[in-house]
């Protein structure tokens, strides 16, 4: 399964919104995706993060050094902070949403300690999530699709077959990516989406 090899292809959104379980997704649909195994899985990602240089590629990208050239034709994983630092050019981004209390509920079970300030951290994280859908809104480089992470996990094959449409793929082991999503892993779950 190929994807253009002149465009970048990135899933993106704020930590612990679900890009590993999108990754994986694509992953097993027999779409290219780049990682390494800088970072090992762990009980937070059971499956792995899917990630480049252990999820710390915003630093290469804030200074220009990151070879974009490189990854053309597959798809990493950039968190959202890094995509204000995208160079111009094709990006095609799969961009995840997830609710916010279960967000933070995933981010102090990852950190083991309590968030005394979560009021805070919350509209801090609001802020970022509208503040990049903004910028790469108006992108004329940047063809996105945003993606929820709670609908994946309610309706995989509904959320799943928005994503190959979006791709424009129809050669793809459909079953394969609906089959990727544990929903024994849907652990900080906000009450109202039960």
């Amino acid at each position: 399964m190929l994807l253009d090899t002149k465009k970048n292809y990135i899933v993106s959104g704020i930590e612990r919104s679900g890009t590993s379980l999108l990754m994986q997704i694509l992953s097993n649909g027999g779409i290219p995706v780049s990682l390494d195994d800088k970072r090992k899985a762990d009980e937070n990602n059971p499956k792995g993060y899917f990630e480049l240089e252990g999820g710390k590629i915003i630093n290469k990208l804030m200074d220009k050094t990151f070879p974009f050239e490189q990854y053309k034709g597959s798809f990493i994983k950039i968190t959202a902070y890094g995509l204000k630092f995208l160079p111009i050019g094709e990006h095609t981004i799969i961009y995840i949403e997830r609710d916010i209390e279960e967000i933070l509920d995933s981010m102090k079970k990852m950190a083991q300690i309590s968030d005394e300030n979560r009021e805070e951290t919350r509209d801090i994280f609001l802020k970022l999530n509208t503040m990049i859908k903004k910028e790469i809104d108006n992108r004329s480089d940047i063809k996105v699709l945003y993606i929820n992470y709670n609908k994946i996990l309610l309706n995989p094959p509904e959320e799943i077959k928005k994503i190959t449409a979006f791709l424009e793929i129809t050669e793809i082991n459909l079953q394969e990516m609906i089959n990727t999503v544990d929903k024994t892993l849907y652990r900080q779950r906000n009450i109202k989406n039960a």
